[in-house]
């Protein structure tokens, strides 16, 4: 199925070309980057580069575009969404199997999370589109929200389909044109949902694909006059360095950055099921989500409980090929990313945290590929590299506490806010403490994920919001007409 994808890819030229206006066109330049397999680290396919000409060419069409799509009706543009949505559950197999090539995510994971939920965010968007009310009324004045105009969309590798609906879904739903920067480290899942756009009906220069790396693509789409907003999601280095370079003209900038989240577990909670599932959650896409809860926050008195209680649910965790059914967790996505995960690795035994599970290296039985050993760090004291810094990858830290007021102050204790998680019996409990939490979300006892729930950060975590209602209110600009409606006579 993998050589499919490539031999798709390659008959129908895609694969040496960007998506502007509606065609598939070559590049200006001829730079090009290797898609590498990361369980094996071969490249598997060439990918074709856009440049700062491309980004021109294709906000010039997006802002074309954008005069006829911003007017037409809601339910014409949820129509569309609904049509999207639809060919994404009938290609579900194909992502599956890119996703899991270009990324290494686990397939058994790729078919039952990382497609269904990217294609949550389409249907919710269309759900949305076809009921948001864009007009209101105040007294006399009419309040109406408009598509705040060509929206350059930045996304990562991590969840590259799931980031690219994220986005592409809200902002069609609003009204907007875009264009579309995805990882270049992850481009064929998103090649495949250009050629869906297209064949879902898209109009003509409403959404455009550039690949291409960040200095070239990504500064000239900030640096654009034409380009109305920005919406990054990836690091907090990289959100601000595009937020500087949009500064100059004054652009909307929406960031999804960094997190370190913590999961509190209070003193009440049962363990049996706050641990695994805390495990799961910190591992989950081994370990590479930005709000994935890498630190698990527990009352000392049961420290050795939960050592052993996240130690067992480790070694349920199949590492190996992520082709395989079997296989629970791949490799991580790059060879950057498996660098840095060894650094920290070794930075929490330097600095005595102390190892419980895991350690450097790649697991026993693979010699190859960038495979990590699911590591845990126990009696971790809040100021280490391991409990500050975001490692994206399966790394778990234990850090004990003598009160919930200090278990609160160590879980905003790091210059991250994105997410945050609470265990406990006792609901109050676990309310009062997540209210104290200062992150754009927490989830109390493992609930469901939910689409509609928005999404977004805190501190150096970013600014404005994902998923939802104000996913879409993210690309709209309020507009107040004075007088719209006629006064009545005395």
């Amino acid at each position: 199925m993998n050589s499919s994808i490539i031999e798709r890819l390659t008959s129908a030229g895609h694969l040496d070309r960007i998506f502007i206006d509606g065609e598939w066109v070559l590049p200006a330049g001829q730079a090009r980057t290797s898609v590498i397999d990361p369980s094996t680290e071969e490249p598997v396919a060439e990918v074709a580069l856009g440049s700062a000409q491309d980004v021109t060419a294709a906000v010039a069409a997006a802002r074309r575009a954008f005069v006829t799509w911003s007017v037409s009706s809601p339910q014409s543009r949820a129509s569309l969404l609904d049509r999207v949505h639809s060919l994404i559950l009938e290609r579900a197999e194909l992502f599956a199997q890119a996703i899991s090539l270009e990324m290494g995510a686990a397939i058994g994971m790729a078919r039952s999370a990382q497609v269904p939920i990217a294609a949550e965010h389409i249907r919710v968007a269309r759900d949305i589109a076809g009921s948001y009310p864009f007009l209101t009324h105040r007294g006399n004045t009419a309040i109406m929200r408009e598509a705040i105009g060509v929206c350059c969309l930045i996304t990562p590798w991590n969840w590259p389909l799931y980031q690219i609906t994220a986005k592409v879904g809200p902002a069609l739903a609003a009204g907007c044109t875009i264009v579309l920067k995805p990882s270049e480290l992850s481009p064929l899942s998103a090649l495949l949902f250009a050629e869906l756009m297209r064949d879902a009906g898209v109009p003509t220069g409403v959404f455009n694909l550039v690949n291409g790396d960040g200095p070239e693509v990504g500064a000239a789409m900030a640096m654009h006059p034409d380009v109305d907003m920005i919406s990054i999601t990836g690091s907090t280095r990289a959100g601000i360095l595009v937020a500087q370079a949009a500064a100059v003209t004054v652009k909307r900038v929406a960031q999804e950055l960094g997190g370190k989240s913590p999961n509190v577990i209070l003193p009440d909670a049962d363990l049996a099921r706050a641990v695994p599932a805390g495990v799961a959650a910190a591992f989950r896409n081994v370990g590479q989500s930005c709000s994935a809860p890498t630190r698990m926050i527990v009352p000392r008195e049961r420290l050795a409980d939960i050592e052993r209680i996240a130690c067992d649910a480790v070694s349920g965790i199949v590492v190996d090929d992520p082709r395989s059914p079997q296989t629970t967790h791949g490799p991580v996505a790059n060879r950057a990313q498996f660098n840095r995960v060894q650094e920290m690795i070794g930075a929490g035994i330097a600095e005595g945290a102390r190892l419980v599970c895991g350690g450097l290296g790649r697991p026993q039985g693979l010699e190859r590929g960038l495979f990590v050993r699911p590591t845990i760090f126990s009696d971790v004291h809040p100021q280490m590299r391991i409990a500050q810094e975001e490692i994206f990858g399966p790394v778990l830290a234990v850090i004990p506490y003598d009160s919930v007021d200090e278990a609160v102050e160590i879980a905003n204790g790091t210059v991250y806010g994105l997410g945050a998680h609470v265990q406990s019996q006792d609901l109050g409990a676990a309310r009062a403490v997540a209210a104290r939490i200062r992150s754009g979300q927490v989830h109390i006892n493992n609930p469901a994920w939910d689409p509609h729930a928005p999404f977004g950060g805190y501190k150096r975590s970013g600014n404005g919001r994902e998923y939802g209602v104000e996913g879409v209110q993210e690309y709209l600009e309020t507009k107040a007409i004075l007088g719209y409606m006629e006064e009545k006579q005395a």
